[in-house]
């Protein structure tokens, strides 16, 4: 089991704003292929202007499928678009963690 914890920054004051437009244009069709994140957040200390992600895959293999099929999905390519209009982000982190065999399901 890995997790891939992405984290997006905005410019400031617009982390509400970008969670509404996800919310709103892209939610749908990025958890249509890679499923519910296992956490969804804006952060509340540190990098204020920040939200993150949490996405759960049974390996690395298995998350590049989904996100391949994600990234050729014409509504998820016309989601990047306005996203780009909209113009809230700064950056995005992507981090691959892998959880020991004690977190594991039985």
């Amino acid at each position: 089991m890995i997790y891939e914890l992405r984290t997006y920054s905005c410019k400031l004051g617009t982390v509400q704003r970008q969670i509404a437009f996800y919310r709103a244009h892209g939610m749908a069709i990025q958890t249509r292929h890679l499923g519910q994140p296992v956490v969804f957040g804006a952060q509340e200390f540190g990098d204020v202007n920040s939200y993150v992600h949490i996405w759960q895959f049974a390996s690395l293999a298995d998350r590049d499928q989904k996100r391949a099929a994600l990234q050729q999905d014409p509504d998820w390519q016309g989601f990047l678009k306005k996203s780009a209009e909209v113009d809230y982000l700064t950056a995005q982190h992507s981090t691959i963690l892998t959880a020991p065999d004690f977190m594991l399901p039985g």
